[in-house]
């Protein structure tokens, strides 16, 4: 194991220790998975936290917030979600479908596995236990084996504006940033929920090169703008057994590979941005699974939105976008200017 990884390792367990002497113990949280017939991809991790204290559950797919934030309402830091302390090797029970199976959390204290289970397409819910932990709810969206459109969503400047991956730009907005100030990027919310309409049971996934960390404000943040429920992919920050750091690119790369294989009959409508890698992960996956996609949309970003996120912006007419293999690339800066693309597609 890298020796960064060793250090992380021995420094969390001493943490883990000394809170464990002050009285914290388990929690689990559950993140949303999803499945198709016969089997699920469960996600979560346990954490420890204050007696009496825990991170609320994810909200269900049907729950929204659709009142802004008053005066009284709890102002939560982005600095709070990375303050955890992970439980890594911990025994987990996973029940879902009348199925049982026992895992261990991996040295984050994540669970992520594929169990055979048969649930009926539609939201779902599979428990997760833990020694010493109250049992949580994960939902999870089983996908019906006749439907033949996904969407593949990146999340930063694709749903939310982050203006990643300039540093200290990035740093205020991950850890300082009141989690209610975070905005929307105009028409994408309404954009989605028109594709939710179009393709009934097309599954809607949001891939990120984000941390697990932040996967409860993430929800929150697509709940509070009514885009549709999903589950989060996201990767684990910090040292790697290999690695001093965790690559996004291969990470994005990596599972779009494996929806390909887990969903071979659907056709991945994909979007992103141009503001870092999105149209060369797209291009490469559209050659490489041309079968596997129906379209790439990427939103464009202006001259200084692209300065912010640290690229140079792309233009409809950059090779990259005619050499490709792709039937239908559509750039637009806003999600109105995508859904015009996208009726014109047939998409909508």
């Amino acid at each position: 194991m890298h020796r960064a990884a060793r250090a992380e390792d021995a420094l969390r367990g001493m943490i883990e220790r000394r809170m464990r002497r002050r009285g914290w113990r388990a929690t689990v949280l559950p993140y949303t998975g999803y499945g198709g017939p016969g089997w699920v991809r469960v996600m979560g991790r346990v954490l420890l936290s204050r007696p009496g204290e825990g991170e609320a559950p994810p909200p269900g797919p049907e729950a929204t917030e659709t009142a802004p934030p008053t005066k009284k309402s709890k102002i939560v830091r982005g600095w709070r979600s990375f303050a955890t302390v992970a439980v890594n090797d911990a025994e987990v029970e996973i029940e879902a479908g009348g199925q049982r199976c026992v895992l261990r959390t991996d040295r984050g204290g994540f669970v992520d596995a594929r169990i055979e289970a048969d649930l009926p397409p539609g939201w779902q819910t599979v428990r997760i236990r833990t020694r010493g932990a109250e049992p949580a709810d994960a939902p999870v969206r089983i996908v019906d084996p006749s439907v033949r459109l996904g969407i593949v969503s990146d999340i930063d400047d694709t749903v939310m504006v982050t203006a990643l991956p300039r540093p200290l730009l990035a740093a205020w907005n991950t850890f300082v940033l009141d989690e209610h100030a975070r905005a929307a990027v105009p028409g994408m919310a309404v954009l989605y929920e028109r594709l939710a309409t179009a393709h009934p049971g097309a599954p809607v996934l949001y891939l990120s090169t984000g941390a697990w960390n932040v996967a409860p404000t993430l929800t929150r943040f697509l709940s509070r703008h009514l885009y549709p429920a999903g589950p989060l992919l996201l990767t684990d920050w910090g040292p790697q057994k290999d690695r001093w750091f965790r690559s996004g690119m291969e990470h994005k790369k990596a599972t779009l590979r494996r929806l390909a294989s887990e969903f071979p009959d659907i056709k991945w409508l994909l979007i992103g941005d141009d503001g870092q890698h999105d149209p060369e992960i797209y291009a490469e996956f559209t050659q490489s699974h041309p079968d596997n996609v129906a379209a790439v949309a990427i939103r464009r970003l202006s001259p200084a939105q692209a300065v912010l996120a640290g690229a140079l912006p792309i233009h409809d007419n950059s090779p990259r976008s005619r050499d490709t293999g792709a039937q239908r690339w559509l750039w637009a800066p806003d999600g109105a200017g995508l859904s015009r693309l996208m009726r014109e597609a047939g998409l909508l």
